[in-house]
């Protein structure tokens, strides 16, 4: 029994559109095994894997006939790997423009690559959606909530990649230990041409090692001995590879509040913990806080970042004077903030000065018991 993701109901509302479908996500999130088992149910779909040369070599010949011949009287063509396949933003123009009687859906790894020669040729003609490791609702529709509780130390050290959670112990970190070397982020060496891989590993451990915490580019760049330049753009195609996302810092109103800062976090734990090669269980950590944090602010974003209209901008708050918020989602005006903790020793409650200067008058704590909250 494989995972059901809560995202193709999405893409199968969009089936019935002339729009081109782009699923991107990281590396191993299950792209592949997401399509091949919509193929299952459409007997009109044809699968293709642009890595396959013959496939990528006439996509690329622009030859509207032999195109035509490769995709048969099948009506809806899932193009995997695409970003593999030279100008593919200009190849899926032509065919949306010239063989309208195919509904392409189009998979790829690393968003900063396909996305960048999409832009321009498919404006107008693509959805976009974004798959990332699996979340707890999603593990919960295979095993069942109690497991989902009863696994949490787990996935706060080995993470929520499907070919990871149901793996032993042993093998879970073999498995992220792969992951983690150059395969994650391939695909910035090979398109971005980046000579020293190292730089990008150790940029990673640092994030890894830093995650939850306030991050200054100026540190990362005197501490890796690149320039702030460099160390930006990095910064930018890990989080286009969907391997780290950032959240700013919300400041509106008050003098105090920490303006233009930034923390970084993993979309997985187990990725996170392999960075660092500590995958030590949760009793026996220091920093199980962060893990937690790092773990539930993961959840939100796969929950908010698939690309649904209305999507919350989120931040973290804090002031010069240590009144902190570990996330405020703004939607339609309104704030919502969130703490996280996986134990409480006291009740945490919302700062007097950001309820007086916004307006929110509710905290809502996350811990391992109130889990479902963030269902």
């Amino acid at each position: 029994m494989i995972y059901q993701r809560n995202i193709l109901p999405e893409i199968l509302h969009w089936i019935g559109s002339p729009e081109i479908l782009i699923l991107y996500g990281a590396r191993q999130v299950g792209k592949t095994t997401l399509i091949k088992e919509f193929i299952k149910t459409r007997g009109d779909s044809v699968f293709l894997n642009c890595e396959l040369p013959a496939v990528s070599g006439l996509l690329e010949s622009r030859d509207l006939q032999a195109i035509v011949s490769l995709f048969g009287q099948k009506k809806i063509i899932c193009l995997d790997e695409a970003q593999k396949v030279f100008n593919i933003g200009t190849i899926l123009k032509l065919i949306y423009d010239e063989l309208p009687q195919y509904k392409i859906i189009a998979t790829g790894s690393s968003s900063f690559d396909l996305s960048d020669r999409l832009v321009e040729p498919l404006t107008g003609r693509n959805i976009k959606f974004r798959l990332f490791p699996l979340s707890v609702s999603e593990i919960e529709s295979k095993h069942g909530w109690l497991w989902v509780l009863n696994s949490l130390n787990q996935l706060l050290v080995t993470g929520c990649y499907p070919g990871v959670v149901d793996l032993n112990a042993g093998d879970r970190q073999i498995k992220l230990s792969e992951l983690t070397s150059d395969y994650l982020y391939q695909d910035i060496l090979v398109y971005e041409s980046v000579r020293n891989p190292s730089v990008i590993r150790n940029l990673l451990r640092a994030l890894a090692l830093q995650a939850g915490y306030q991050v200054s580019v100026a540190e990362l760049s005197g501490l890796l001995g690149i320039s702030r330049p460099t160390v930006i753009k990095y910064l930018d195609l890990l989080e286009k590879s969907f391997v780290i996302f950032r959240m700013p810092s919300y400041s509106r109103n008050l003098r105090n509040e920490i303006k233009k800062s930034q923390k970084f976090y993993f979309y997985d734990n187990g990725i996170l913990n392999a960075l660092t090669g500590n995958f030590s269980p949760v009793q026996n950590r220091p920093d199980t806080g962060l893990l937690w944090e790092n773990f539930c602010m993961a959840e939100r974003m796969k929950q908010k970042g698939a690309g649904s209209p209305g999507m919350e901008n989120m931040f973290f708050w804090r002031t010069y004077d240590g009144a902190e918020i570990d996330l405020v989602e703004v939607a339609d005006g309104k704030l919502k903030a969130f703490e996280f903790k996986w134990n409480i020793r006291r009740t945490p409650s919302l700062p007097d000065s950001f309820s007086d200067a916004y307006g929110v008058e509710s905290l809502t704590v996350i811990t391992p018991k109130t889990l479902h909250l963030l269902k």
